[in-house]
């Protein structure tokens, strides 16, 4: 009986070990969870999914509409890395909420846009224009270091302008005045209706419902911004290999050249930071 019962716990192991083995076998590799924006982020994604596989990593793509859940996700588990921030928004967050993540690699920066329904161009703008952004403070300082790029306004001398807020405003000459209550994905709703004199639009929110930032902004952010869009991961998990391929995948030419092709300008790939 005991000869008996031993042959049945081996067979059943045994079935289990070939059924392991058969998952394993299916050349399906590694599942990789990555968060991230409809556009571009998933976009992107998409496009080296089959590259992954070659290289036998499994890509899940879970996308998301806000800037919240994706590092909530990742803190907690569900996500093993997202692509939807840029490196300001990310220390900020980091900060903020205790996350221990690191960048993995900067993939590609979205110039921010100024668009308006009633002016064709910034110098259009009336004494005393509403101007709309975001309510993310981490966007806060790259608007307002456009807009004195643009000539519109100017910084207090030596403020950070990456943390600089409508309160650095050293000059207005225009008054603009500034209303951040909007989060920024409702931003291209708030243009189409036209609320405001000028919204403030990311790239991303932009494309998502079919702007053309490069024909539709009245102005947009230097190709040279330092809001570079990561791969962010929990600390450590930067240096594990599945991680480290999709990076250097996605850093690959044929990825850089579909997001140029893509997006004519309105995306610009990276290779570092």
């Amino acid at each position: 009986m005991k000869k008996v019962t031993l042959l049945i716990i081996s067979t059943v192991i045994a079935l289990a070990l070939a059924a392991c083995g058969n998952k394993e076998g299916k050349g399906d590799g590694n599942e990789l969870v990555v968060g991230a924006s409809n556009v571009p982020h998933a976009q992107i994604l998409e496009k080296a999914k089959p590259i992954l596989k070659k290289k036998g990593i499994n890509l899940k793509i879970v996308k998301y509409q806000d800037y919240i859940l994706p590092n909530k996700a990742l803190d907690s588990g569900d996500l093993d890395a997202n692509y939807f921030q840029h490196i300001p928004y990310l220390k900020d967050q980091m900060k903020e909420n205790g996350y221990k993540f690191a960048n993995a690699g900067g993939i590609h920066i979205e110039p921010i846009g100024v668009y308006s329904k009633k002016y064709k161009s910034l110098d259009d703008l009336p004494d005393g224009a509403k101007i709309l952004m975001s309510n993310s403070v981490a966007d806060h300082g790259r608007i307002l270091a456009m807009l004195e790029k643009k000539g519109l306004i100017k910084l207090k001398p030596g403020v950070d302008k990456v943390k600089a807020t409508v309160k650095d405003i050293a000059e207005n000459p225009k008054h603009l005045k500034f209303d951040s209550q909007y989060e920024a994905s409702f931003l291209p709703q708030a243009y189409k209706n036209g609320e405001g004199d000028a919204v403030l639009i990311n790239s991303n929110y932009a494309i998502d419902v079919g702007l053309d930032p490069t024909k539709d902004a009245i102005a947009l952010e230097d190709k040279d911004s330092p809001y570079v869009n990561v791969i962010a991961v929990r600390k450590g998990d930067e240096n594990k290999k599945d991680i480290k391929t999709l990076v250097n995948v996605l850093h690959s030419k044929e990825i850089q050249d579909y997001i140029l092709k893509e997006w004519h300008g309105a995306v610009v790939p990276v290779s570092g930071q």
